[in-house]
């Protein structure tokens, strides 16, 4: 007899099946569907969403619970995110490449949808909404499993995605949602390799790691954003110091936010007060190297654990390098493989750090902020793939695909 997680994963693979033939008119139908039924709703919305803040308060930080919240201009945004993936191209059937063999098999090499994703995520909420909008519009069935944190939120929002994929006339089943918190369930739906092709967690450097641990299915590792800002002697200092602030305090509770910031010796005495200053008058506490608190007043002394900590606070953790290649060893080191920056006028330097840099999303002269699909022109996405197989940086609707091939013949057989 089946469980409740496998009746959700059997229901959600028999209805991608249809999913996967729908036409662009039939999902686009659907998603507006969505985004009318969300912008309809933003009062039990934010009243479900309410029980969750209340609920984390004295419990999550005063940025997690930023994270956590939805106000009427953030329900919107989500409605607008949902429409902005039905202004993009589908990807599935589009014709990678084709070719014709002496024999007369006529080749055809397709984007495919993968099938069904398994997607575990943390307290974000509008996240629900993001991945649910690329899944159906690149043909996948898709299994949510949110955060105990936006429990409430998540399960309104699947119940609103639910009736308005049956009002347009399709399996609502084609969205799944496991309504349960314990590990165990987590633990249950890693497992459910008959029915799910892929897992990609959205969350923590812990959440990523225990997905890659325990799940009997691929993963794409999407998750963990120890990013890293490097000001080189070369740089425009004024220019350095935009960055490094936008790049910190513009929203710290989310994975492309600099955790760590590297700064050349030789500029460190004339960078470092004025931009520390700003960012503690900001609120943000900081934790440095020696050279740094020799720099700064204020500043607290870092342990190596600071340098490798991705903290999604407003805390930041500053380390004078002598040179550039230590700031690469220090990057290749310590970051979680997401989005690292230098900020440079060299050439040369910027050229080396581009290729030695092992990360997704590599930015020369601009804030790690960036690495999001919208910015990238994807549309929504449905995380940050930190792994190198299959897709790496923003997961938008191409990279919800897969190939196959179809190959058409008049009679031959091989002989």
């Amino acid at each position: 007899m089946m469980t409740q997680i496998e009746k959700i994963c059997a229901n959600a693979r028999e209805a991608s099946y249809k999913l996967a033939f729908c036409s662009r008119g039939e999902k686009d139908k659907i998603l507006l569907a969505i985004a009318d039924s969300i912008e309809k709703s933003r009062d039990i919305i934010k009243a479900e969403n309410a029980v969750d803040i209340k609920n984390a308060k004295g419990v999550l930080s005063e940025a997690m619970i930023d994270r956590l919240t939805l106000t009427d201009e953030r329900i919107s945004l989500m409605a607008e995110g949902v429409r902005q993936v039905v202004a993009l191209d589908d990807p599935v059937g589009k014709v990678v490449r084709e070719w014709t063999t002496p024999n007369g098999l006529k080749f055809k090499k397709v984007r495919a949808s993968l099938g069904v994703i398994g997607v575990i995520y943390e307290s974000r909420p509008n996240v629900t909404v993001d991945v649910v909008s690329l899944c159906i519009k690149s043909g996948n069935g898709v299994i949510l499993k949110g955060g105990k944190e936006a429990v409430n939120s998540n399960r309104q929002l699947f119940k609103i995605i639910q009736n308005a994929i049956e009002e347009s006339g399709f399996d609502k089943n084609c969205v799944g949602f496991i309504d349960n918190i314990d590990r165990a369930a987590t633990n249950e739906m890693l497992a459910q390799s008959k029915y799910i092709d892929v897992i990609i967690p959205r969350g923590s450097d812990g959440l990523k790691k225990f997905v890659l641990a325990t799940s009997q299915i691929p993963v794409i590792a999407s998750s963990g954003g120890n990013c890293h800002v490097y000001v080189e002697k070369s740089a425009n200092l004024a220019m350095a110091e935009e960055i490094v602030y936008n790049a910190k305090m513009q929203r710290v509770s989310v994975c492309n936010a600099a955790e760590q910031l590297l700064v050349d010796e030789e500029i460190a005495k004339e960078f470092l007060p004025k931009m520390l200053k700003r960012l503690m008058d900001g609120g943000c506490k900081i934790n440095g190297c020696e050279k740094t608190c020799a720099l700064v007043k204020g500043v607290y002394p870092a342990s190596e654990e600071d340098y490798k900590t991705e903290r999604e606070d407003y805390i930041l953790t500053v380390k004078v390098v002598k040179d550039f290649k230590e700031a690469i060893d220090r990057i290749n080191a310590n970051g979680t493989k997401h989005s690292e920056a230098i900020v440079s006028t060299d050439e040369k330097v910027m050229q080396i750090f581009t290729g030695m840099v092992d990360a997704g999303c590599v930015y020369t002269n601009a804030s790690t902020r960036f690495t999001d699909g919208f910015e990238f022109g994807f549309g929504a996405e449905i995380g940050i793939s930190t792994q190198k197989l299959h897709a790496r940086g923003p997961l938008g609707l191409e990279q919800l695909t897969s190939e196959k091939y179809v190959v058409t013949g008049n009679g031959q057989v091989r002989k």
